[in-house]
């Protein structure tokens, strides 16, 4: 199996250099797209008998952050009998007439006469020990039978420079045959060519890379070094005597490697790669079973082994390379817990105690009308704040709130939360009110990009948020969830979906049931006449079913052009209920009397005395003695002295509110 970027080199040498300028160009944006490197793509383009070394190298760095991508460099390659299984070419695509007339057929382009890679290694001379480029590699004693140097006026010319004298190394396919020449300069004529920002090893005009060159000898089962350059090899050999195979580039690791596991299955393969570009080599191992000799720390890109026997002596290489490791494996999907594991888990975070987790899928449902969207504002303004919501704890959180539905009057309804706690709406909260369809990867994509991370998103409703779904379908509310999930995943918090209940609102959630089994929470609301409430209807790790009783009070913002009131409401917790459950009833018959009595007198009271609540109307301690002296049966002469004492007993035991003069029902 080819890594992604041994893959792209090798559908790069499928496309002859000689296509045509912007065809060129937009192969060289897609292969370094595809993660080619610069000498890859030189080495492609050295075959085209108008190479220019730096037009070569000034168009490569214009490529960076090209508009083509990696698949254009496949589909070229393609369409030039590329294929990365090995298969034939494809059949082309017939031409009409006038296209054969206007286009004739382009014949493949053949080596010069003379120049063919059989042609050059025959007439040229056999390697001696002598050699520059050997001598500098300090691999005098290796073995040298098929490597050849190109004679001295040998009229093979590549780059504008003569090749007499180069080292020639042969590249042999799998079948035995020739397929290409690396010649190697002499060191004059390979510091030109550095200079003027060109390879210094050059393969021969005309051919492809396609095969490899052992130094020593393949043995069955035994050990090879998989590495980049001759000199690396000779290295390796000097220092194990094993063989080591030259791949003629990092680009070719992967199509050698998996070529040689095809060979011998039982073969140890050590990839040997040059500093840099040990990531692509632990890929190319794990795909091919092979372990990796990597250079020690501190060398500079793209030293190799020879600099290490160099500089350490071979005993050094030979250790290194004897302790090869096998790159290290991806950590497994799955992992088994004990029940130690389990013990030590963290407890459960929550976002608003044993109602909403702090990380997952949640839902709020309820029908029309039953104040579902103003009661998830109201929970989205509180985790914001970090204020207690109907006296549950709440940690805060950046939330943003999409107002799908209802978008005109969510500015009303902001100004009404506002106006009613008299201060700016948190500062931690967002509203968005574009349209945005969950199902659409794009919209999940950039509205993620701008979601604070771990942060509470609502979307109100679910059914704007997926307009074109059919939330009866299995496979629709499947697509729905998985998006869901997926915008939770990328901000790492929760996501709350406000959704409808059916036409029976008693069967809870509009839709299929797998919506309700993939919550993590669930808040269901509810609508009776004007009561309201909701209750926890799922909690995987909280109590369910309390129901928390509330109400919408009206705020007035303004008069409109026409003279009416402009209004939104603000969610309210109802005490009525638990005020019925804590009254408290006069006791004894004069009690009873007295308060039956001064009742009625609360109605046309005067509010604003201190000491009363806001609102609340009082009346005159001495009219209620008078009112409530009425009502008694006992003696004229007692009735005001009896009527100030029950007052005194409503008032000690918290029924009427008393200062200042004045009464006030608690």
């Amino acid at each position: 199996m080819l890594t992604d970027t041994s893959r792209a080199v090798d559908a790069l040498h499928a496309i002859p250099p000689t296509i045509d300028h912007d065809t060129r160009a937009r192969v060289g944006m897609a292969a370094k797209d595809a993660g080619v490197t610069f000498d890859d793509y030189d080495a492609w383009q050295s075959t085209n008998p108008r190479y220019n070394a730096v037009e070569v190298r000034s168009m490569w760095h214009s490529y960076d952050d090209g508009p083509v991508k990696a698949g254009t460099l496949y589909r070229i390659a393609a369409e030039h009998g590329w294929r990365i299984n090995g298969n034939t070419k494809p059949k082309p695509k017939p031409k009409t007439a006038q296209e054969r007339i206007a286009c004739p057929v382009e014949q493949p382009r053949k080596p010069v006469p003379g120049m063919s890679a059989a042609e050059v290694y025959d007439r040229s001379q056999p390697a001696k020990n002598q050699h520059a480029y050997i001598a500098a590699k300090k691999a005098a004693g290796v073995p040298l039978d098929a490597l050849r140097v190109v004679a001295a006026g040998d009229p093979l010319r590549i780059m504008g420079e003569s090749m007499a004298g180069a080292l020639v190394v042969p590249c042999m396919a799998m079948d035995g045959t020739l397929s290409t020449l690396q010649l190697i300069p002499p060191p004059d004529v390979a510091a030109r060519l550095k200079a003027a920002g060109k390879p210094g090893k050059l393969n021969l005009p005309g051919h492809s890379v396609q095969g490899w060159f052992t130094v020593g000898e393949l043995v069955p089962g035994g050990v090879v070094y998989i590495v980049e350059g001759i000199g690396t090899a000779w290295a390796c050999w000097q220092a194990t005597g094993a063989p080591a195979v030259v791949c003629f580039g990092a680009g070719n690791m992967g199509k050698v490697a998996q070529a040689l596991r095809q060979q011998d299955d039982a073969a140890r393969l050590v990839l040997v790669p040059d500093v840099g570009k040990e990531s692509d080599a632990a890929k190319i191992a794990a795909d091919v079973g092979a372990v990796i000799a990597a250079m020690p720390d501190g060398w500079e890109q793209n030293s190799d082994v020879n600099d290490l026997a160099q500089r350490d002596g071979l005993d050094v290489l030979a250790l290194l390379l004897e302790s090869a490791t096998e790159p290290s494996k991806p950590e497994p999907r799955y992992k088994l817990l004990s029940g130690a594991d389990i013990a030590a888990l963290p407890p459960l975070a929550w976002r608003v105690r044993g109602v909403l987790p702090a990380v997952g899928l949640a839902g709020l449902y309820g029908p029309s009308a039953s104040g579902k969207s103003f009661l998830a504002f109201e929970m989205a303004a509180a985790i914001a704040d970090g204020r207690r919501w109907f006296d549950c704890r709440v940690e805060s959180a950046p939330v943003v709130y999409a107002a799908l539905e209802g978008e005109a009057g969510f500015k009303l309804r902001a100004q009404a939360w506002e106006a009613h706690n008299g201060r700016a709406l948190p500062d931690g909260l967002r509203m968005m009110l574009q349209p945005f369809q969950l199902t659409n990867v794009l919209d999940v994509r950039d509205l993620a990009a701008v979601v604070p991370a771990g942060a509470v998103v609502f979307l109100d409703t679910l059914n704007r948020a997926a307009p074109t779904a059919d939330e009866n379908s299995s496979k629709d509310m499947g697509e729905i969830l998985e998006a869901a999930k997926r915008l939770q995943s990328i901000t790492g918090g929760l996501v709350v979906l406000v959704h409808h209940t059916g036409k029976d609102a008693t069967k809870g959630l509009r839709g299929h049931s797998s919506l309700f089994a993939a919550l993590d929470a669930a808040i269901e609301v509810s609508r009776d006449g004007d009561r309201r409430e909701w209750k926890v209807a799922k909690s995987k790790d909280g109590a369910d079913g309390d129901a928390h009783p509330f109400k919408l009070e009206i705020e007035t913002l303004g008069i409109d052009a026409y003279g009416d009131p402009i209004t939104s409401c603000t969610v309210r917790v109802d005490n009525n209920a638990d005020d019925v459950k804590r009254v408290k009833v006069p006791q004894g018959g004069n009690q009873k009397l007295v308060y039956d009595g001064i009742r009625g007198l609360f109605k046309d009271g005067i509010s604003g005395k201190p000491g009363a609540p806001p609102l609340r109307p009082c009346i005159e301690l001495e009219a209620a003695v008078t009112a409530g002296a009425a009502r008694l049966t006992c003696a004229s002469d007692k009735k005001t002295s009896r009527a100030r004492e029950a007052i005194t007993g409503l008032v000690s035991r918290g029924v009427l509110g008393l200062n200042e003069g004045f009464l006030w029902t608690a």
